[in-house]
């Protein structure tokens, strides 16, 4: 089961409501002195879900999910109603960026998304949704039942008169304005895009879950290597390597004692008759 069937049954399904998109992000904060955040380490994953209500009038919600590390359950957090949602800032209209704002009524938001696929899927149903919420709310509000009518009297004034109050309630909460996003997020939603972004972030999530798997028996793996490398192999004993060069060199310097007088030997005795020769022509 992936991350979104999972957040789906366990935190929107129980609150009759329909999960359209969950992506995975991060505050973003201001750099600081590396070693500052050197020993920081998040042991919770947030992601942040855009669902709709079933019942109507339909609501339209954004909900920041937590996960802890080691533990299969999410967590709910916030959630905010899109009416409330005022402004979403894309940060750079010409460049792909995983960064985005979202400015509601009181607060506001920094986010990194975990990739840039998932910041554009996010953007662009969240753009199609507040659409369709704003367009079903201005026409609640400018149509109204029969059976309201009847109830309202013989005065043909009061539709008007609650066709005004609907205007300015709508004017006092104004539709949300999307800023400095891409145009191929705020066009119609292809399927295709949507297919390859979907793609994406399946591929990005896998590799995640590859590295998260396989990245301690690694370490670990290389840290035994290194180890290894770094450890010196044990040398045979000192006196055992030096007595058998000194038997060694005694036998070679024996050999060679030996040899010498051999050699010596037959070239003195060839003198010696020589000489003996000579002294013999002398005295005759």
């Amino acid at each position: 089961m992936n991350i979104q069937s999972a957040i789906s049954r366990e935190i929107f399904t129980p609150r009759n409501e329909k999960l359209l998109v969950v992506i995975e992000v991060r505050k973003r904060r201001k750099r600081r002195l590396p070693f500052l955040t050197a020993g920081r380490k998040r042991d919770y994953v947030t992601f942040l879900c855009l669902s709709v209500t079933n019942k109507r009038p339909t609501q339209v919600f954004i909900t920041k999910v937590k996960q802890y590390r080691g533990s299969p359950r999410f967590a709910r957090r916030s959630q905010w109603s899109v009416e409330k949602l005022r402004q979403v800032d894309g940060i750079n209209p010409n460049k792909d960026s995983p960064e985005f704002n979202l400015i509601f009524d009181h607060n506001s938001d920094q986010w990194v998304a975990s990739s840039v696929a998932e910041k554009c899927m996010f953007v662009q149903i969240l753009y199609h949704a507040c659409q369709n919420y704003w367009e079903a709310k201005l026409c609640q509000g400018s149509v109204t039942a029969p059976g309201d009518q009847k109830a309202s009297g013989t005065s043909g004034d009061q539709p008007m008169i609650l066709a005004a109050e609907s205007k300015k309630s709508l004017v006092a909460s104004r539709p949300t304005e999307f800023i400095n996003c891409q145009s191929k997020l705020l066009g119609d939603a292809c399927s295709f895009n949507m297919v390859i972004y979907r793609c994406k972030i399946f591929l990005n999530r896998m590799k995640n879950t590859l590295i998260l798997t396989h990245g301690q028996p690694q370490n670990s793996s290389q840290k035994d290597s290194t180890a290894k490398v770094s450890k010196p192999s044990p040398s045979p004993p000192a006196p055992r390597h030096v007595g058998h060069v000194v038997r060694r060199a005694s036998q070679v310097l024996s050999e060679r004692t030996e040899d010498r007088p051999a050699r010596i030997l037959p070239r003195t005795k060839q003198l010696s008759d020589a000489a003996h020769k000579m002294a013999l022509k002398q005295l005759n």
